[in-house]
């Protein structure tokens, strides 16, 4: 289901002629194979790249193309292929091509295709009424279940835009686990801590489940500017994230309090923050993911999943960021700095 003009590439059974040369009965002629195949093909498929003949109209010094062959209504059975004359220069009079050869009725493949150097079948197909990636899951299924039954030294593989769909899906995935590490690195960094990040990056699963919502309640499949949308979604929940854990870790500082109290006063004061960059984010999506206009469809995933993704992971920035740095900075005591080294 979903697959639309299905076809074989290549033609496996194409009728053709074979022409079978009695060598000894030719050179007794004075003939030999190469005479007998060249002669017939000048004779039934004259052609101007092989051997290319041309006519110089004197008039207007023109050069034509002159292609010699025989009417194809004179060659219409095997016989009157049989009585084709087959001529030399050196010879006085032609032969007819059944005094030198049989001929025979085959099939054989009208065109032989390769791929890394193996000869192949190509089998194409179209999506219709359905997404990419659901119709190449389908036909992986049934690949999957032939594969035991092929002869040894068969074997089917899927390529085209299916396999370029999913080495892109693969390159994205990598992208976003690179994006987390190195958000996380340059997090590290800044806040001279290894806890700090990871909580911050709590937000995220929320940020995930709800791409996987989204796509869910609105039927839309994963591709590519879905991938790309939650990417977009690390980072904003990422910088929502650090208003929360930055502000926690001064009010610790500033005002003594413990983790618990530090937590609960960056949960409360940042609410405003957090929510109008994500509710700014998800109001400029809303138009792109109602996927209005000609080709809006295209783009509709990518706003669909920013809405999903950053809705959830509000609330896991304003719920249970807060709730982790509690129990991760709870045993941490507040050092306080001596007035001789603050200044």
């Amino acid at each position: 289901p979903g697959a639309a003009d299905v076809r074989l590439q290549q033609v496996p059974r194409y009728p053709e002629f074979d022409v079978d040369v009695d060598r000894w009965m030719a050179r007794q002629i004075g003939f030999t194979e190469s005479n007998v195949a060249q002669s017939l093909l000048v004779s039934l498929s004259g052609t101007a790249q092989a051997n290319p003949n041309y006519w110089l109209n004197v008039q207007t010094g023109v050069n034509y193309p002159v292609i010699v062959q025989t009417p194809q209504y004179l060659v219409d059975s095997v016989d009157a292929l049989a009585t084709t004359p087959i001529a030399l220069p050196n010879q006085p009079r032609p032969q007819l091509l059944t005094n030198l050869a049989s001929v025979r009725r085959n099939v054989a493949p009208g065109v032989i295709s390769h791929y890394n150097v193996q000869p192949v079948l190509d089998v194409l197909a179209a999506a219709d009424r359905a997404d990419l990636w659901s119709v190449s899951s389908a036909v992986q299924r049934i690949v999957d279940e032939v594969r035991p039954t092929l002869p040894r030294g068969t074997f089917i593989t899927i390529r085209g835009q299916a396999e370029t769909m999913r080495s892109s899906f693969t390159a994205l995935a990598g992208g976003m686990v690179l994006a987390v590490v190195l958000v996380y690195l340059l997090m590290a960094v800044n806040f001279q801590s290894w806890l700090d990040p990871l909580i911050i990056l709590m937000a995220l699963p929320g940020a995930m489940a709800g791409v996987l919502w989204m796509l869910l309640v609105t039927q839309t499949n994963i591709s590519i500017p879905a991938l790309m949308g939650a990417i977009m979604c690390v980072g904003v929940a990422t910088s929502n994230s650090i208003l929360v854990v930055q502000f926690a870790n001064e009010t610790r500082e500033e005002e003594k309090l413990n983790a618990h109290d530090a937590a609960l006063a960056a949960g409360t004061t940042r609410l405003r923050p957090v929510i109008m960059t994500a509710l700014a984010m998800i109001l400029g999506m809303l138009p792109m993911s109602l996927g209005l206009g000609e080709g809006g469809e295209q783009n509709a995933p990518l706003g669909r999943v920013v809405i999903g993704g950053l809705t959830l992971a509000t609330f896991a920035t304003l719920l249970f960021v807060p709730v982790v740095y509690s129990v991760l900075r709870r045993k941490q005591a507040v050092t306080e700095v001596p007035p001789e080294l603050r200044e």
